[in-house]
């Protein structure tokens, strides 16, 4: 009989770097979460990206924590082999001491680690004494960007602060370091500079790992993100079906009226 696999900790999945790369993708929900169990991810982001992808706000900053509790519930139903990290939302970390009592929460909710927005040191090592795995997250921050997404790094002076960043989150325990909208020569300086593995979105090829929105990488939503080559189409495929069965309902003959008595 085979054995249970190993759910990857963080200390293994920091170990990686330099033997081979990353995986992530994002799930939301246990039906999600159930499939993408299968298929050997390293790593499974609940990301706050659901309150655009899921729950169809304009920004991640709507979500709440309770909300990241109830989704991140849903996934660690529906994940029991694959490393779940939870993020960290909005507003749900303004201390270290509030920023150890929402880790705390989404690790009670069935999270391996979390991840937060920034440099936020302190906020970071906090986390970490508290014996929870932390994932750094630095370029693009959606919780804090004003005025539009843009590509960051492009000039040396922001490409050399966020190289110092990475390296303070490095140096504070992060086990993997998430990079965003980043310059891909900005990515691949970061990449170099730290001992953690970095896992890239719109960041280039040269990063330690990649992670998708799943939501995207399915086609579950009309005009994906450009550096997205969605894989399937499942939103036609959802409603091809759900055609299929009202026509199938509706060609068949309806029950008559009652009768008046």
């Amino acid at each position: 009989m085979g054995g249970r696999i190993a759910i990857l900790a963080a200390g293994d999945i920091r170990a990686l770097k330099g033997t081979r790369r990353l995986a992530m993708l994002t799930a939301y929900d246990y039906p999600t979460a159930l499939a993408l169990d299968q298929v050997g991810l390293d790593i499974i982001l609940v990301g706050d990206s659901l309150g655009e992808v899921e729950l169809g706000y304009d920004s991640t900053r709507a979500v709440t924590l309770d909300m990241m509790v109830h989704h991140v519930r849903a996934v660690a139903n529906g994940a029991t082999r694959t490393h779940i990290t939870g993020d960290m939302p909005a507003g749900s970390y303004a201390t270290p001491e509030h920023a150890v009592a929402t880790a705390r929460a989404l690790v009670a909710a069935g999270a391996h680690s979390v991840k937060l927005e920034g440099a936020l040191i302190p906020e970071v090592r906090a986390i970490i004494g508290a014996g929870i795995p932390v994932m750094g997250h630095v370029g693009l921050l959606p919780q804090t960007a004003e005025g539009g997404y843009r590509k960051h790094g492009k000039t040396v002076e922001e490409a050399e602060r966020l190289v110092d960043e990475s390296r303070a989150l490095d140096d504070a325990g992060c086990f993997a370091i998430v990079i965003e909208c980043v310059d891909p020569e900005a990515a691949r300086s970061i990449t170099a500079a730290v001992q953690a593995p970095t896992i890239g979105i719109a960041a280039g090829v040269d990063c330690d790992g990649q992670v998708l929105v799943s939501t995207d990488l399915f086609g579950l939503l009309p005009d994906p993100p450009p550096f997205v080559a969605p894989r399937a189409n499942v939103r036609d495929i959802i409603r091809g079906a759900a055609a299929e069965f009202a026509a199938e309902v509706r060609a068949t003959a309806a029950p008559p009226r009652a009768r008046r008595r």
